[in-house]
Parts: C-alpha cells; structure tokens; sequence
C-alpha cells in the first residue's frame, strides 16, 4: 500500500484537499513531506494536460492514482442525477474527459458528489434510475480506455443515497459494471458504518481505492479513528492499492500533510512491510 494526498489542479470551494491552484508547487511540497504520489481533484480535465502532469509528477518521484471529478458538482451543481435530461447527457461527456485523462495518466476515477443528492424524496426512485444509467454509460467508457471507476460512499448528511457500503454494494450490483468498484472513505465511514473494519472485510476486493481523514476531517491523527486497524483490516482482505488523504488542511495546508504521514507511514510499514 502506497500513500497519496488529495491536491487541486484549480481553486476551489471544497475544503478537504491540502492545496488549491499550482500543481508544481502542490506536488513538490507533497514529495517533499515524503508521500508516492498525488490525487488529483479536477473540474474540468479537458482544460489539464496529462503531458505536463505527466513531467511534473517525474520530477518528484510521485504517481497520480486518482483523478477526481467532486468539483463539477461543488463548483457548477453537474450531475449524473440532474433533473434536466440536457445535463446528463453533458456530465457524461465531461467524465469521458476524466477517463480519458486517467487513461494517460495510469489512474482510476473517483465518483463522489458527481452522482447528485438526491433532495426531493419523492424523486428517488427516478433519480436512482438516472444514477444506475449514467454509472453503467460512466463503466462502458472506462472499461473501453482501461481505466477502474471507484464511487464513493458519502455521509447522509451529504448526499440520501448510497452512503455507506451495504447500499453502495447494492448499487455496483445494479449497474453490472466490474469496471466500476468502491472508494471507502473513514471520514464518511465514520459516520454511516457501525463496525468500519467489518466494512472494509465486507466489501472485499471491491475496494479499489481508499480515502483517510480522522473524525473530525483533520489528518490521521487528529481524531479517534484507529487507522491501524482500518490498514491491517485492508491488508487482510488483499487491498494493495492506494491509501490517500483528503482532509482540511488545517492547521495549514504543510502541517496538515506532514501531521498525516507521520501518522499513517509507520501503520502502513509496519502492517505490510
């Protein structure tokens, strides 16, 4: 298991990343805190150039494992679940964008906020409908450009559907689509699993990507989430991919990072060697 941290290629409303704007500049004081490698939170990927993220992440030793696509709902209110039929159609070509930056980058795409939240309860059954149909459109594009999709589990407090693993299981089923897996999120986790570890074992290897932020959004450490167990657990069930925070960078963006591999390295040499 490597560790990562969540950056912007663009600024921002979403608090949880560490940096906002200047990809050069993010990834060197991430490698510098002594990190394998940067997710990228990116609104609109047709604007980044995989070539220069490409060189830059060379120039620090780092890898991109994730591209994330939460900002075309924060920033513009995008969604796969949109009410007008003319959005939908346009999110998906926005998230081909997103693939087909993955693709070159050798990373996987995160579904999070994207998927919308579901607001009107009289609405859900419909909405759901959209969500299975955009995901399955979202896994067909992926699958043809070789790149994994890992949908979020988000809090109830974010968004009324799929927020914790059993529902969101139930939804992968729905799609059919083994192009599409899991992002566990202990921030998330935290408040929608009763047992976080029997979480993890119960999505198995349907776990293709894994957020960490502690209870209260800070870095690991700053909380009472017990890491330790959430990394053994995961290696108990095979995960070998990437651990990457997402937290606020508070008290700053540099003693946030640092506060959070000081905290996460040991856990993950000691667990996997």
């Amino acid at each position: 298991m490597n560790l990562s941290v969540v950056v912007s290629t663009h600024q921002a409303s979403f608090e949880a990343v560490s940096f906002k704007g200047s990809v050069g500049d993010s990834m060197a004081a991430v490698a510098a805190a002594g990190y394998d490698g940067v997710e990228l939170a990116v609104r609109n990927a047709g604007e980044v150039r995989a070539e220069e993220i490409s060189s830059l992440a060379a120039r620090y030793g780092l890898s991109v494992p994730a591209i994330g696509t939460g900002q075309m709902w924060g920033e513009e209110r995008l969604s796969l679940t949109s009410e007008d039929a003319a959005v939908r159609e346009a999110i998906l070509g926005r998230l081909d964008e997103h693939i087909a930056l993955a693709a070159d980058l050798d990373a996987l795409v995160i579904i999070g906020l994207v998927r919308g939240v579901f607001p009107r309860e009289e609405m859900r059954e419909t909405a759901a409908g959209w969500l299975v149909e955009g995901l399955g459109a979202v896994g067909e594009s992926a699958a043809r450009a070789g790149v994994r999709v890992a949908l979020e589990g988000i809090n109830r407090y974010e968004t009324a559907y799929a927020n914790g693993v059993a529902d969101s299981l139930e939804l992968l089923d729905r799609v059919g689509n083994d192009s599409i897996g899991l992002l566990l999120d202990t921030f998330h986790m935290n408040i929608e699993e009763p047992d976080m570890a029997e979480s993890i074992r119960i999505a198995g290897d349907r776990v293709f990507h894994f957020h960490v932020a502690d209870s209260n959004r800070w870095y690991p450490g700053a909380g009472h989430i017990d890491f330790r167990e959430l990394v053994e657990t995961l290696a108990s069930i095979g995960y070998d991919g990437w651990i990457s925070g997402e937290f606020v960078p508070k008290p700053d963006g540099p003693t946030s990072i640092r506060k959070g591999i000081e905290h996460m390295r040991p856990i993950v040499t000691a667990t996997t060697g």
